[in-house]
């Protein structure tokens, strides 16, 4: 069921508890919508209530975006950052509505991104850390161009990240990944790296991984 209740549209899986259930928003990539995550929902820990989000910008003939990327020949691929930061604050609110529907309680909520939705989710937690615990960054990179000035004068330590990345990914290269690490230890933030033999998507062994790693900090 499509819920249009909240300042983004977004389908639910309820958690298994009576309340104050840990919260996981699913953030999809770029073109997809808010069905694609959502088809991890029923193998992820039943205590969980999961809400997966539909990007704000629609696209044709199908799908949505977080920020619109253009491809054009002569300057290359380019991000709209200006949209980018937008959906960062949309985001947010979106957290607090959910928070506030919902009757979640506030130290136990997730992010869990793929591609866009993964630059989203890093951006989400080192712009606004108080609002989130746990990051799963699924196929993205941490663009700098959308974090706040004022980086070095946030509290991070209760963050933990959990980050991976297809070795051969073709759409986002590894490189820009591997980038990752060195950034959040320099923030003193807890996290992990894995990278898998695929290209941009989600092995088996790297969903076991993160939902073995999910469930270790529910």
């Amino acid at each position: 069921m499509l819920y249009t209740s909240l300042s983004l549209d977004y389908v639910l899986r309820p958690s298994t508890l009576d309340k104050n259930p840990p919260l996981l928003i699913m953030l999809h990539g770029y073109g997809s919508d808010e069905n694609d995550l959502f088809s991890f929902a029923s193998e992820l820990p039943e205590e969980l209530l999961i809400i997966s989000a539909r990007a704000p910008y629609r696209m044709q003939p199908f799908g949505n975006a977080w920020y619109a990327i253009n491809f054009d020949a002569d300057k290359g691929k380019w991000n709209d950052n200006v949209q980018a930061k937008q959906s960062v604050d949309l985001i947010a609110k979106f957290i607090d509505e959910v928070v506030s529907k919902y009757d979640i309680g506030k130290d136990n909520i997730t992010l869990l991104g793929f591609s866009q939705g993964t630059i989203l989710s890093y951006a989400v937690a080192l712009t606004y850390p108080e609002k989130v615990k746990n990051i799963i960054a699924l196929s993205g990179y941490i663009n700098q161009d959308i974090l706040p000035e004022d980086i070095g004068e946030k509290e991070y330590s209760h963050l933990d990240f959990y980050c991976s990345h297809g070795s051969v990914d073709q759409v986002i290269p590894v490189d820009w990944a591997r980038q990752t690490q060195p950034f959040l230890n320099s923030v003193n933030i807890k996290n992990v790296y894995s990278e898998f033999p695929v290209g941009h998507g989600v092995a088996p062994q790297n969903f076991y991984e993160f939902n073995t790693w999910l469930e270790q900090r529910l």
